[in-house]
């Protein structure tokens, strides 16, 4: 399925239902930018605002991006805050925002559905100022490797959504090509059990 239909059908439920992938990333993201400092944040990818939420408690301005619009729609209804805006984008193509605008720039559980790294971190340097961050969370590649997908289902079955695997050194060297120094790399297993296939890996780039 396409991602814009997927997640506009997903949108109704994507809150309600047990997702483990979902959870974690959460969890991975508040431990991580916990450390940092911030006040203007893009989010891109942001959905049903489950990051923008809690990102609002710290920063000043939040801009969300997504695609989806069924998806904004429940953002929207969800958060009520004159801190954060949301925004229809495709991430794929030039995004409306002036650059050197943020200094924290975060994504979760997006990059699997877009194929060209090189271009999100490209857009992602001019947006950032100096010393900004970029907070990336994903699908472990690991995990891709055993057929691990984004998948969800409504009354027609298992709707399994349209992904791209990138492997670590494809995140690493597209950071580098565009500038970024990495910070840090770390991989997150359900119930922190090592001994298993890590569900999510994260990174956090520096401009």
């Amino acid at each position: 399925m396409t991602i814009d239909k997927a997640y506009n059908s997903w949108a109704d439920n994507y809150d309600a239902v047990e997702n483990k992938t979902r959870d974690l990333e959460k969890i991975a993201a508040k431990q991580t930018l916990d450390k940092y400092n911030y006040t203007i944040v893009i989010e891109l990818g942001c959905g049903t605002g489950k990051n923008a939420e809690w990102l609002a408690e710290k920063a000043y301005s939040i801009i969300g991006l997504d695609f989806s619009p069924e998806m904004l729609l429940k953002a929207k209804g969800k958060i009520k805050s004159d801190k954060v805006q949301f925004q229809q984008a495709d991430l794929t193509k030039p995004w409306d925002i002036k650059d050197n605008y943020a200094d924290l720039l975060s994504c979760s559980l997006t990059l699997e559905h877009i194929s060209d790294l090189d271009f999100i971190f490209s857009e992602g340097f001019k947006k950032l100022k100096p010393e900004g961050k970029f907070f990336i969370c994903e699908l472990h590649p690991f995990k891709q490797y055993t057929g691990s997908k984004a998948k969800f289902e409504n009354e027609n079955g298992i709707m399994e959504l349209e992904v791209f695997t990138h492997h670590v050194s494809e995140y690493v060297n597209a950071a580098i090509n565009n500038g970024f120094k990495i910070l840090e790399l770390k991989e997150w297993f359900d119930n922190n059990d090592k001994t298993d296939i890590p569900r999510l890996i994260s990174f956090v780039f520096e401009k």
